[in-house]
C-alpha cells in the first residue's frame, strides 16, 4: 500500500479539501517533497544511518522546533522501530534541553558583527548520554547547532560527527535530513495557516 503523503498527513489536509486542491496544482513539488520523505525515512537500504537514527534526530529536530503534533508522529515512528521504543525517553528529555529561541551565534569579523547574537551551547547529558550512544548524541549536538546557530558552524564540528563513528556519506545523509526537517516544518505550518484562513473566509460567507 503507497505511503499517504507525509505533508498532507501532517497538515490535517483531507482529499477534496480546498488544500488539497491548492496543492494539486504544484504536483510535481507535492511529489519531490514525498519522494524526499520517503528515501530519507523510508529508505530500501538505511547505508550507514540507521532507521533508529533517522527517527531519532527527526524527533528531536521536530520537537526544538516546538510542532507538537508533528513530534507525535516521529515519536510513533521512532517508537515504531527496531530498539526505539527505549530512547524516546531520552530524547524528550534532550529536546526539554536544548528548547531555545533563535537563531543566534557570531558572524566573522566585520560589518555583521554588530549581529552577534549570545545564545545556548547544547551538549547532550551526562546522564542520557549512555542511552543515546556516541552517534546520536554527537548528532543531537550538531543538529541543535544547524538549527539554532548555523552561522557558528566549522570544521571542527564536522569532526565531532567523525570522531563519533560518523562516515563522510552518514554525515551528508545527516545533513540533508535536518534540511528537509526544516522545510517540512514550514511547508506544515504554512498550510495549517493558509488552511485556517480559508476556512474563517468559508464561514464569514456562509454566514453572509
Amino acid at each position: 500500500m503507497a505511503t499517504k503523503d507525509i505533508i498532507d498527513t501532517l497538515a490535517g489536509i483531507e482529499p477534496g479539501s480546498a488544500l488539497d486542491g491548492i496543492r494539486a496544482k504544484r504536483i510535481q513539488a507535492r511529489d519531490n517533497a514525498q519522494k524526499s520523505y520517503l528515501s530519507l525515512f523510508e529508505p530500501i537500504d538505511a547505508g550507514d544511518v540507521s532507521r533508529v537514527e533517522r527517527a531519532a534526530v527527526a524527533l528531536f529536530v521536530i520537537g526544538l522546533h516546538r510542532e507538537p503534533t508533528m513530534a507525535g508522529f516521529y515519536r510513533a515512528k521512532l517508537a515504531a522501530t527496531a530498539d526505539g521504543a527505549r530512547l524516546v525517553e531520552a530524547v524528550d528529555v534532550e529536546i526539554a534541553r536544548g528548547e531555545t529561541s533563535g537563531p543566534y551565534g557570531a558572524f566573522p569579523t566585520g560589518p555583521l558583527s554588530v549581529e552577534n547574537k549570545a545564545g545556548l551551547i547544547y551538549r547532550v547529558s551526562a546522564e542520557r548520554k549512555p542511552d543515546l550512544g556516541d552517534r546520536l548524541a554527537a548528532a543531537f549536538e550538531h543538529a541543535h547547532l544547524l538549527v539554532f546557530r548555523p552561522r557558528d558552524a566549522a570544521a571542527a564540528d564536522m569532526k565531532a560527527l567523525l570522531a563519533a563513528g560518523w562516515s563522510n556519506t552518514g554525515i551528508v545523509t545527516f545533513s540533508q535530513l535536518v534540511a528537509f526537517l526544516s522545510f517540512q516544518v514550514r511547508v506544515v505550518t504554512g498550510l495549517r495557516v493558509l488552511g485556517a484562513s480559508l476556512g474563517r473566509t468559508t464561514n464569514a460567507a456562509a454566514g453572509a
